[in-house]
């Protein structure tokens, strides 16, 4: 019997399977043909195949060879099949054995060297599922595979290394290990201490309006705009967010780190688990496909996705397309993305925190008593009217940020720096967590609509003041209902029980109207 099976993963969107690779050698004109619907990239495999089994020592049979990937009616991508074809197309030669219990996932280079491949964490993680006892990696992937605990990771640089370890006969295999491998960018763990540590809030002088609002951000997971004129600080206070959140849990860091792999993992090693939260900063040039995610017969996580559990940070928000800003109103309430093509169909997680940061009209001076800007009245409303009314509606706290007088930006009084800040938020959101953990909620940002209005209680004075204000504001019940979730912040954070009317008037006031600015 001239057949064999082994196992490797397809990735679409962010779902993997787990792909049956079977490799069939027969009579007839030899040739190599891959079927089950494989991409260009896959369809190339076949020359990077034959040159790295030729290289290592161990060529393939002068025969026909066909390989199947199935299930056979589920479209594949990528380059991470290769180290999986080629152990099944040798083991079909009967020269080394293969086992439909191993995973084998990693790109072939043309000497036989063995390449990173996007989402090794979520790969391993659907081999343990489904019973495989083993997976072998490239070494740059073995850290990152290894992640996962209960199963055997082998991880090896070059393809002689798993063709020995498959039972090849060692006096045949050639291996050239003297090549250095191809640059590794800096783990994880390290590009995300580098990124936020030139962010501190013992950076920014005065602005002690948009600090709390950032602060009660960070508490209750509640999405921020901040507009103001250019170089106020919005984007100094944004980038500053992430350093005063509390780490990831370990649900949220095993799925942020699983997006990261699968988007990213190729080009960053991963080392540890993602325990800060993701920043993500699209230019605001960037298309919709780029924004939610998108593509024709392959759909591509966007930058919603790639901030899961995370922020996603908009600059110049509106210089955004009105569409593209307006997409994004489905995952804000439902922290996910259903995306639908003719050929596919995939709902991406979306689970972030939306902060904008906006000039209030397009020469950015239109603040305080408004004698330096230059646009006219027109031209400032239809700036500003970029940012929908249902967008706005969404966003939880709205607060202009004015620049900061001259004596308050060279004075050298020490400000709270972000460690401080960042106590202050972790013992708010246990705070909330402690309330919550009956309804397996974790921020307050979170609170479905039935919880709040039947399950937490309110003292009287504090309904009614909720009353008059959603009259005078003209609140819709969204409105309500998320000013409600920020007086709950406010509450947790000034250690009340329930929101006083105090609490209330603070949510009030950083909910601002800025449909007019």
């Amino acid at each position: 019997m001239s057949t064999a099976r082994t196992s490797a993963v397809a990735i679409h969107g962010v779902s993997l399977s787990l792909i049956e690779v079977e490799a069939d050698l027969g009579n007839g004109i030899p040739g190599f043909i891959i079927l089950g619907l494989p991409d260009a990239s896959l369809n190339e495999a076949r020359e990077r195949i034959k040159a790295a089994a030729r290289n290592t020592g161990i060529p393939l049979a002068n025969r026909k060879l066909t390989v199947n990937l199935s299930p056979a009616t589920l479209p594949k991508y990528g380059s991470g099949f290769d180290l999986a074809i080629l152990v099944a197309a040798l083991a079909a030669d009967h020269q080394l054995l293969a086992s439909p219990s191993t995973l084998y996932l990693a790109e072939l280079g043309l000497d036989g060297t063995l390449r990173a491949v996007p989402g090794v964490l979520p790969a391993v993680q659907l081999a343990k599922e489904h019973g495989l006892d083993r997976v072998i990696v490239a070494e740059a992937n073995g850290n990152e595979a290894r992640l996962v605990e209960g199963i055997e990771v082998k991880s090896a640089r070059h393809l002689g290394q798993v063709l020995e370890f498959c039972g090849a006969q060692k006096e045949l295999i050639t291996m050239h290990l003297h090549h250095p491998g191809p640059a590794v960018a800096p783990a994880l763990s390290t590009l995300a201490s580098a990124s936020h540590d030139e962010a501190d809030l013992q950076l920014v002088n005065g602005q002690q309006e948009a600090r709390l609002a950032l602060e009660l951000a960070a508490a209750g997971g509640h999405h921020l705009i901040m507009v103001g004129p250019a170089g106020a600080g919005k984007t100094m206070l944004a980038k500053c967010l992430p350093t005063i959140i509390p780490p990831l849990d370990d649900s949220q860091a095993l799925e942020a780190t699983a997006v990261h792999s699968i988007t990213s993992g190729a080009m960053h090693e991963v080392n540890q688990l993602q325990r800060t939260p993701p920043f993500v900063a699209p230019h605001h040039t960037s298309s919709l496909s780029a924004l939610i995610g998108g593509g024709t017969a392959q759909l591509i996580p966007g930058a919603i996705t790639r901030a899961h559990h995370g922020i996603l940070f908009l600059d110049e928000a509106a210089q955004f397309n009105t569409g593209v800003l307006d997409a994004l109103r489905q995952p804000i309430e439902e922290g996910y993305i259903n995306l639908a093509r003719a050929r596919s169909h995939q709902r991406l997680p979306a689970r972030f925190q939306l902060i904008l940061a906006s000039n209030p009209c397009p020469c950015g001076r239109n603040f305080g008593t408004g004698t330096g800007c230059t646009c006219t009245p027109m031209a400032r409303r239809r700036y500003f009217a970029r940012l929908s009314g249902p967008i706005l509606d969404r966003v939880d706290l709205q607060v202009r940020v004015n620049p900061v007088h001259q004596s308050q930006l060279l004075s050298t009084t020490q400000n709270e720096s972000s460690a401080i800040v960042r106590e202050r938020v972790r013992t708010t959101r246990e705070r909330s967590q402690e309330r919550l953990r009956p309804f397996a909620i974790s921020c307050n940002a979170q609170i479905p609509t039935q919880i709040l209005r039947h399950e937490l209680r309110y003292p009287a004075k504090t309904k009614a003041a909720l009353e008059q204000l959603a009259a005078r504001r003209g609140l819709s019940a969204r409105g309500i209902h998320r000013l409600l979730r920020v007086a709950w912040t406010v509450a947790d954070q000034q250690q009340h029980a329930a929101p006083t009317e105090d609490d209330l008037a603070v949510a009030a006031h950083l909910r601002q109207s800025l449909e007019n600015s």
